[in-house]
């Protein structure tokens, strides 16, 4: 799994819908004011020379085309002590640019790095002590629901990457619910089954298929919006290379071993056909052998 993604999927997922750090929030029991808008803000204060203070990411929330609220969002894969000197400046400065009340909020992906960054940071200033309000995996619900899952596209996604394991009777209904969603999801709408599948990367789409009833033969499997963003993977420039690359993506993900010479033969075929067969050979081969028998 990739460090890089670890720490960047609740950021993306954030970037496309601003307002979830006030569904974070609510569920860590810190109310926000009423609200028109949710907006990205900047998350740069190099203003702070020399040194570079850059947050993850910031959210506005607008009333009457006015901030009320700041939120600066940092996500934490371990504590790190230095953070206890640069998140002050953050707050202080989004603060005097924004003119309105900030809060702090750090997601950190186990309960044990959640404990150590919600310690209190004193300032020296008497009884100004920062307090880092801080969500961890126990705070984000299990989505469930299918009707709430077509809503919120982002936290479906969030909840099945926290608690979406094929091995669990609860895990199953997440996953079926997330993959019923993205089913149903208007066209044009994410359905972030890209990053789902990057960050479960033991997850065995034809085997889940089986449990849930799915069909994962070729000819059905491409009507599904998650397959079809395994297709488009890394932009690919002309439809062969995308399907490809999901080719790939499919024995990687269900952890079949691809020597060079196979992946190269992979990558170097341009017929359209061989690929769409190749990609339903990859949801149920036991080995990269079975996709060119």
């Amino acid at each position: 799994m990739s460090p890089t993604l670890e720490h960047e999927y609740l950021i993306e997922l954030v970037r496309n819908r601003p307002s979830l750090v006030t569904t974070l929030l609510a569920e860590v029991g810190v109310a926000v004011p009423a609200f028109d808008r949710a907006r990205l803000g900047t998350a740069d204060f190099t203003n702070c020379r020399p040194t570079e203070y850059r947050a993850d990411s910031v959210v506005l929330l607008d009333r009457e085309d006015k901030p009320v609220r700041a939120v600066v969002l940092e996500v934490q894969r371990q504590y790190d002590k230095r953070k206890t000197w640069s998140w002050p400046v953050y707050l202080s400065t989004l603060r005097a640019i924004e003119e309105c009340p900030v809060v702090l909020l750090v997601f950190c992906q186990d309960d044990k790095t959640a404990e150590d960054c919600a310690k209190p940071i004193d300032m020296g200033h008497p009884d100004w002590v920062l307090r880092p309000i801080v969500a961890g995996p126990r705070h984000i619900p299990r989505v469930t629901d299918i009707k709430q899952a077509c809503d919120d596209a982002e936290l479906t996604a969030l909840s099945t990457i926290m608690y979406g394991d094929p091995e669990t009777p609860e895990g199953i209904e997440v996953l079926r619910t997330f993959f019923e969603a993205a089913a149903l999801r208007p066209e044009g709408r994410p359905s972030y089954a890209q990053l789902v599948f990057a960050l479960l990367p033991k997850f065995d789409l034809a085997q889940f298929g089986k449990e849930i009833g799915m069909n994962v033969t070729i000819e059905d499997a491409m009507v599904h919006p998650f397959v079809r963003e395994l297709v488009e993977y890394g932009e690919a420039k002309g439809r062969a290379k995308g399907e490809a690359r999901a080719v790939l993506m499919i024995l990687d993900r269900r952890e079949i071993p691809v020597p060079l010479a196979a992946r190269q033969r992979i990558l170097a075929c341009a017929d359209q056909e061989t690929l769409e067969t190749w990609i339903g050979r990859a949801l149920t081969a036991t080995s990269v052998d079975e996709l060119f028998d």
